[in-house]
């Protein structure tokens, strides 16, 4: 790591609990100059503008939880083990960090509005990756999914549909690991291999 990027990662690593605090409106550039321990013009040196440091954040936040889900569905172990853990590193990574603000829907509005390719990029890299784990799953045999007459890419986009609904009916913590949890549970017991069936 440069020191470029060294000095990057403690502007965005000191402006994350700023934005927690204060919202995303009322946070100043002062405001993160201050947390980061350094001068605003050394802070406009980095960054134009509040708006770009934002966005910054988001994509840093993006890239690592995603290469972080990457890792959690390739380890070793049963398929809904390991979506469960990717769900909830995704969880952790991109939710948590805002779900416990006072400002979190102003919050989540600003990256809606500032970052919305970020946030597509990454929710097509976790369908993507869901796809190929749930592929790789149903062709070793370990689930079946003729039952449900349906296909990876479609249990896919049911598990990350899931991961919507569960978030917004229970919120994050808790109750949010306890509904995915439910949900895995009720998917491994309809896509568990029929007894008997032959492959082809």
């Amino acid at each position: 790591m440069n020191e470029t990027d060294s000095k990057t990662d403690l502007i965005l690593d000191a402006a994350l609990p700023v934005f927690v605090r204060f919202g995303f409106r009322k946070t100043t550039m002062a405001d993160i100059a201050r947390a980061a321990k350094i001068s605003r013009a050394s802070l406009y040196l980095c960054f134009n503008s509040k708006e770009e440091l934002f966005r910054a954040g988001s994509k840093r936040a993006h890239s690592r939880t995603m290469n972080d889900v990457t890792a959690a569905l390739a380890r070793p172990g049963g398929i809904f083990d390991r979506m469960t853990t990717a769900i909830r590193t995704f969880q952790e990574g991109l939710i948590a960090p805002f779900a416990g603000s006072h400002n979190a829907d102003e919050l989540f509005a600003a990256s809606s509005e500032l970052a919305p390719d970020i946030a597509l990029e990454a929710r097509t890299r976790l369908l993507d990756l869901l796809f190929k784990a749930l592929s790789e799953a149903e062709e070793n045999r370990e689930i079946d999914l003729t039952a449900l007459q349906t296909q990876p890419t479609e249990l896919a986009a049911l598990v990350v549909a899931a991961m919507d609904g569960i978030k917004h009916t229970r919120g994050s913590g808790p109750e949010f690991e306890g509904g995915i949890r439910l949900f895995m549970a009720l998917l491994k017991l309809g896509t568990a291999p029929q007894l008997g069936r032959t492959g082809t």
